[in-house]
């Protein structure tokens, strides 16, 4: 192939690509463990491998210094249990998240990746502060506030009873674990996408030996042998719907769920990928949190209708709140409670002050008037600086996109409020039952009450040996905490794994199969473009898994994806690497998407909880349906399991968290 430098045509000139081309040149690296995925809990994951002393490689198809959801910052960290105002124990927190339905709370996943957060998420804060980074308020800025402890300087988020959530000014923590993988000697290879796990003797369901990619900036063709390698890529996003156009996403275009598609056709065990919500109409037409809202970052903020009247907050009893203070405050005979998006169900001993639940019906009464608007002039000082400064400010999707840009546009928080999107996150809850909808639909990979994906024990080892996963690639899901310390820990585990593993042996015909399906759309003159097949892939989504499903339309939709992939898919043309990038991450939508419909003809129950209809299965969470249905690729056969909800406590394991942390947190 041409290792000359590209060139494109447009609008008759020549634009050059700005980096040197050398395709199929191959590279190899070797180390101990391979962390692929650089975000909060590949950052962890290395920092802890390489404690141990091991040789580690970290792989992202970015800039590490900036990849991940935690590469443009972080406001809040939740089931910090351990830190020194926190007046719930990680063994009370366990017991409470476990009552979730189906193990799951959607903020720390499954019952190892809870536990773990619970008991380990105050000491990934101190690491980074030991690193360089501010978990406190060291400028004093707070001083007085009802959030903010004095003797430790901590500021807390949400339950000011219960201290287990903590708000942190963690805009550069990246930058922090950056260095701190630098100062530790963790090898960086950016700018890589892997496109396939390395298996011993090159075969499906055998140890996992490193892996291989594109350099997407030049072309070149990378070998990674390693004696353990860990996952932490992020959730996928565009599976059902797609463009290159839209502003104010809140997952990432290249978000892909490259991890989903390496683990899967490596062999690796998934649950739960049936699970699937409808997008929020709260992301669609403006960067998150770029208009008012009382949810998550900018919780408990006040809001009022068009003509200044206050929308009402209540307790877990539907008892009026008065002060913004009393927001943030236990009930009577409620120790602490726990703050989730809205509509995750949530035992009533644990649930915490929200809105009125009933706003939708009340807007369309004509109690309130559209627009509403977060009233932050309205909120106590502290409150309100908090909320702007502090929150919008620090988190990832607003630090620029909002505080940067309004501010410099003028906005000022102790003046002007946010007109709030209509309907408000908030109105969603309704008493009323919400119709489903019986045609095409888009859907996304669940955030409220947690999602599928890769099966773990309590090493977070995969089903396969020698690959690990942490942070969102774990079935139930992760945020920045759950993320951080599921990587924490799980870098530990591979270290130790690696120092008695043998020396990994690649399989040559593995590699140049991968080489040549990599490289296959440079070589066409002619053909389709990867938008057009992503177009495609995303409309078969729609109507054949949409939010209704059956199975004739679920055989009907992997009939289609196996016709694009073995028609459509060998025309694509890729003239340059950024269509080949582009190219290969659609190849990984459509696996995630065989997955999602592989999985959801296994269920064969409606389930609330994971947000799943089968119409010619309208039982809701049947006794015999309460459990975890497993799926895995063997050799191109798909392969059924189920786990139950409690298995992490279930033989081979202890029977309690604290036993099987206490076991493998020592390794």
């Amino acid at each position: 192939m041409d290792t000359e430098q590209e060139t494109t045509q447009q609008e008759g000139s020549v634009l050059k690509w700005p980096y040197p081309v050398n395709y199929g040149k191959e590279i190899e690296e070797s180390g101990d463990v391979l962390v692929i995925g650089s975000g909060m809990a590949g950052c962890f994951a290395a920092i802890s491998a390489a404690k141990k002393g091991a040789k580690v490689i970290a792989v992202d198809k970015a800039s590490i210094k900036i990849s991940g959801s935690g590469g443009t910052g972080v406001d809040h960290w939740h089931f910090a249990c351990t830190n020194p105002n926190c007046t719930v124990p990680p063994d009370e927190m366990i017991e409470t998240l476990k009552s979730y339905p189906y193990g799951i709370s959607g903020e720390t996943g499954l019952g190892p990746t809870s536990y773990v957060t619970c008991v380990e998420g105050y000491d990934a804060l101190l690491d980074i502060e030991e690193a360089g980074g501010i978990i406190r308020d060291v400028d004093d800025e707070f001083v007085g506030a009802e959030f903010r402890d004095e003797e430790s300087k901590l500021m807390f988020a949400y339950d000011y009873d219960g201290r287990h959530t903590l708000r942190i000014p963690g805009f550069k923590y990246k930058d922090v674990l950056y260095k701190e993988m630098k100062r530790l000697g963790v090898k960086f290879s950016e700018h890589v996408m892997v496109t396939s796990l390395l298996t011993e003797e090159g075969r499906t369901g055998t140890r996992v030996i490193g892996a291989c990619g594109v350099n997407v900036l030049t072309g070149e063709f990378y070998i990674y042998r390693a004696k353990a390698t860990v996952l932490t890529t992020m959730v996928p996003h565009g599976i059902w719907s797609y463009s290159t156009e839209r502003t104010g996403l809140y997952r990432p275009e290249p978000n892909t769920g490259s991890g989903y598609a390496l683990a899967w056709n490596a062999g690796a065990e998934f649950t739960m990928m049936e699970a699937t919500t409808a997008p929020s109409v709260f992301w669609v037409w403006t960067p998150r949190w770029g208009a008012g809202t009382a949810f998550a970052t900018c919780y408990p903020c006040t809001l009022v209708d068009a003509n200044g009247k206050e929308i009402p907050w209540v307790d877990r009893d539907g008892n009026i709140l008065k002060t913004v203070s009393e927001r943030s405050q236990t009930s009577t005979g409620q120790k602490f409670f726990l703050f989730t998006a809205p509509g995750l169900r949530m035992p009533y001993e644990y649930r915490g002050p929200s809105m009125i639940l009933d706003l939708g019906e009340r807007i369309l009464n004509g109690e309130y008037e559209l627009p509403l608007y977060a009233d932050l002039p309205g909120m106590p000082e502290h409150e309100r600086k908090v909320i702007w400064g502090l929150m919008v400010g620090n988190e990832g999707t607003t630090r620029h996109r909002v505080y940067s840009n309004y501010s410099m546009a003028g906005f000022d928080p102790d003046k002007d409020m946010l007109e709030v999107e209509s309907p408000p996150r908030e109105a969603m809850i309704s008493k009323q039952p919400k119709s489903p909808s019986l045609g095409p639909s888009v859907r996304d990979l669940g955030f409220v009450g947690g999602y599928g994906g890769l099966v773990t024990d309590w090493d977070f080892r995969t089903s396969l040996e020698g690959l690990y996963a942490a942070g969102s690639i774990l079935a139930g899901g992760a945020d920045y905490s759950a993320s951080s310390c599921s990587g924490r820990f799980a870098g530990r585990t591979a270290a130790e794994y690696s120092k008695q593993a043998s020396e990994p042996v690649v399989d040559r015909t593995q590699l140049e199969k991968e080489k040549d399906r990599i490289y296959a759309p440079l070589s066409r003159k002619t053909g389709v473009e990867w938008k057009e097949l992503q177009f495609q892939f995303n409309r078969i989504m729609q109507v054949y898994c949409p939010e209704c499903k059956n199975e004739r339309m679920l055989k009907l939709g992997l009939d289609w994806l196996n016709d694009i992939r073995g028609n459509e898919a060998d025309t694509v043309l890729a003239r340059n690497l950024h269509e080949l990038q582009r190219f290969l991450e659609c190849m990984e939508r459509i696996t995630v998407g065989e997955i999602v419909m592989q999985s959801s003809l296994l269920r064969k129950a409606s389930s609330s909880v994971l947000d799943f209809k089968r119409l010619d299965y309208p039982e809701i969470d049947p006794p015999e349906w309460q459990k975890y249905v497993t799926i895995r690729l063997d050799e191109g056969n798909i392969v059924s399991g189920e786990l139950p909800l409690n298995y992490w406590l279930l033989p081979p394991y202890a029977p309690t968290y604290r036993e099987n942390y206490e076991k493998h947190c020592s390794l």
